[in-house]
């Protein structure tokens, strides 16, 4: 029975060998990128490299690759790349495979060889083809497979070490490597930067210390030495900064930025602590020696109440030690306040009952400080009004003062400025000599005095200039042609009665008719009466004040008919431009208005009729305030009106109107808005049925054509004025 038994356990024992003997598994994933915008992935094997199947997606673009009978060995299932068109790689397993999905930006072409226990995977438009190459295909695609660093001793080299200054201020260790396919490692560490080179050596004439201070770089100091077989370059780095290691081809670039006040501030912001690291772990220590152990490592004088005790178990492993000291204080319930380079740590509530008399002792020696007269001569601002945004309102005044030796047109007052001032402190403001005259200790007029300094300063000036252009232009075409004519009185026999000469001479024509000369039928010559022909007895379809006409007349002894054309053609172009101008301080409101007041009649409220006034001006109204950046914020109102016509004698004024807020950089200008305002207007009058005739209804017909354009445009310039004052 024992004997069946051991034969079980063997053969499952066997079975156990031959599966982990012929399984194979992911255990490493890294990337890095390749000149021509080529990304490169290298997946290394827990045994020999299985030939993937292989197989692309357009939408969205992927490349997929599955490795049968291989496990997943790795501790993250999604990889963030963003190198060249690779944006990111996932991995899954399960049904006894493993698959890795490359997600892509666009499709590209990718190539695979193998080298040693490591599949390489390199994707961009450079590449060969699109496919898996297997061991015995890798020369065919004309890369030498390497052989590992244990197989050829001393493969792998560094050839050279440069160090150079980037455009914004960061320090750049370049590397030449032999091998771009070394092994690094890359730590962080309380003096700088730690960077490995597995299996690689470095010449003896490299061996060395680079002091790099004077390229201004947080970088300080670029040593380099042997780690048994290991090639070991320590950065030392100095300040605020940040690193960034990158790879292209046998190039190996470590870059060392500073970091500016805004990083800063968000790097403290997500982590608090930025005290140098270290590591502690004690197994019950009394906590003031925890507390001797980091003023050591500080080099801080520690300063410990005598209710400082207990013990503590702590293990912390590189954390900052501003940190560590928290987590102990706050354990133990302590507290602690540091002066210069020494450290106070106490009860919270001890250090708190001190403070509190601390803090009661000032006062008592304040009510009992001496008190002294200060004159403060105030330069540009108004000292009543600096006087009233400091004084308490609550506090009453105590009667009138004199100052200033009383001089006329000044006007003196006593106030308790409690917000600035302690109880016992009184002022006076003297408007004449525009001074404060203040009472209090010495210390409370020294932080009023640091207060004026900051305050009474000269307001910074803006001129504003705005420009207002209205441009108008019109155009007008008129044609039309009159039409008229008139037969003279017959007998019953067909004779005339009256017969025209036809002398041109007498022939005239007024606005409204035309008259002949003519004589009796006795045919003696002599004209005893003239007759009219009225000009519009057929078609008075003509242009009125015409600047131009052309009329020809038909003319018989017994009838006669004429025919005008008239035509006009006006154009024109004007353009009004105003421009204010107006200077003001920073956030002082100024306003500038130029025009006249027109009279017009209107009814009063007896019946009767009184003289009104309209005023009709061009107004700018403006507040600006200057940004720290010397921009400027201007409240703008443009007022510009303009007379257009009387109804009924009342005035027709033309109004435009702005009202805005706007952001300028000083000298800049803006067009804070327009109107744009265009009128066409075609017309056609004509005489029924003959005016629709073609070509001859051109004799009935009168045409129009009128376009008027306004276009209104308003432009501010500010401009900060330059000043010689110090500030």
């Amino acid at each position: 029975m024992l004997a069946n038994k051991v034969r079980i356990l063997l053969a499952v024992a066997l079975l156990s060998m031959c599966n982990l003997a012929g399984a194979s598994s992911l255990n490493d994933i890294s990337f890095s990128e390749l000149p021509g915008e080529r990304a490169e992935l290298r997946l290394k094997f827990g045994g020999d490299v299985v030939a993937p199947q292989s197989y692309t997606i357009d939408q969205p673009a992927r490349i997929v690759l599955d490795f049968v009978d291989v496990d997943n060995a790795l501790s993250q299932k999604k990889y963030n790349m963003s190198v060249g068109e690779v944006a990111s790689a996932v991995i899954v397993a399960g049904g006894g495979r493993t698959r890795m999905i490359v997600n892509l930006n666009k499709l590209v072409p990718f190539v695979s060889r193998v080298e040693g226990n490591e599949l390489v995977l390199e994707v961009g438009e450079e590449s060969t083809g699109i496919g898996y190459a297997p061991r015995s295909e890798v020369a065919d695609l004309g890369v030498v497979e390497q052989s590992s660093p244990a197989e050829v001793s001393g493969a792998s080299v560094i050839r050279n070490i440069d160090f150079r200054r980037g455009e914004t201020g960061e320090g750049k260790v370049i590397i030449t490597l032999s091998n771009p396919n070394i092994s690094i490692d890359v730590q962080e560490n309380s003096k700088g930067i730690t960077v490995r080179f597995v299996e690689t050596k470095i010449p003896m004439e490299m061996r060395r210390k680079l002091d790099v201070v004077d390229f201004a770089t947080p970088v300080s100091i670029v040593s380099s030495s042997m780690e048994g077989s290991t090639a070991l370059m320590e950065i030392e780095a100095s300040g605020d900064y940040d690193y960034l290691a990158y790879q292209a081809d046998n190039e190996y670039v470590l870059s060392v930025k500073p970091l500016t006040s805004q990083e800063i501030a968000e790097k403290k912001k997500a982590f608090a602590y930025t005290g140098e690291r270290l590591s502690l772990n004690f197994q019950d220590i009394q906590v003031r020696s925890v507390l001797q152990l980091i003023a050591d490592f500080t080099e801080l004088n520690l300063v410990a109440s005598d209710t400082v005790s207990g013990s503590i178990t702590l293990r912390l492993e590189n954390v900052p030690w501003d940190q560590a000291l928290d987590l102990v204080l706050k354990t133990k319930g302590l507290d602690k306040r540091q002066v210069g380079n020494v450290l106070m740590v106490a009860p919270a509530a001890e250090i708190a009952e001190r403070e509190k008399q601390e803090i009661e002792t000032k006062k008592q020696l304040q009510e009992l400080a001496p008190l002294r007269t200060e004159y403060i001569r105030i330069r540009y601002a108004n000292a009543r009004e600096l006087f009233n945004l400091f004084s308490d309102s609550s506090a009453g005044g105590e009667g009138g003062g004199t100052g200033g030796g009383g001089a006329a047109g000044g006007s003196n007052e006593r106030n308790s400025t409690g917000s600035i001032l302690s109880e016992r402190g009184q002022a006076i403001v003297d408007e004449r000599t525009n001074s404060i005259i203040l009472t209090d200790t010495e210390e409370k007029i020294d932080q009023f005095k640091q207060l004026i300094d900051r305050i009474d300063i000269p307001v910074r000036q803006v001129m504003i200039e705005a420009r207002i252009v209205v441009a108008n232009s019109d155009f007008r075409k008129e044609l039309g042609f009159r039409i008229a004519g008139d037969a003279v009185e017959s007998s019953k026999s067909g004779s005339h009665i009256h017969e025209f000469t036809g002398s041109l001479d007498s022939v005239y024509a007024d606005e409204t008719s035309i008259t002949g000369a003519f004589v009796d039928s006795d045919g003696d010559g002599t004209a005893d009466r003239a007759h009219t022909f009225p000009q519009n007895s057929f078609v008075d379809l003509g242009v009125f004040n015409p600047t131009g006409s052309l009329a020809w007349n038909v003319i018989s002894n017994n009838f006669m008919i004429g025919m005008e054309l008239s035509a006009l053609q006006d154009s024109g172009f004007a353009e009004i431009v105003s421009q204010p101008k107006v200077i003001t301080g920073d956030k002082q409101q100024a306003s500038i208005q130029s025009g006249t007041s027109v009279p017009f009649q209107e009814e009063s409220a007896s019946g009767g009729t009184t003289i009104s006034f309209k005023d009709v001006v061009l107004r700018l109204d403006v507040t600006p305030q200057i940004t720290p950046d010397n921009r400027i914020i201007m409240d703008l109102e443009i007022l510009q009106d303009s007379v257009t016509g009387y109804e009924s004698g009342v005035p027709i004024i033309d109004i435009t109107h702005l009202d805005t807020s706007v952001l300028v950089a000083d000298g800049d200008t803006v067009v804070l808005g327009g109107i744009y305002a265009t009128e066409q207007r075609k017309g056609q009058s004509k005489v029924p049925l003959l005016g629709d005739i073609p070509l001859l209804g051109r004799l009935f017909r009168y045409d129009i054509s009128q376009e008027d354009k306004r276009e209104l445009l308003i432009f501010i310039t500010p401009r900060i004025m330059n000043s010689d004052f110090v500030e």
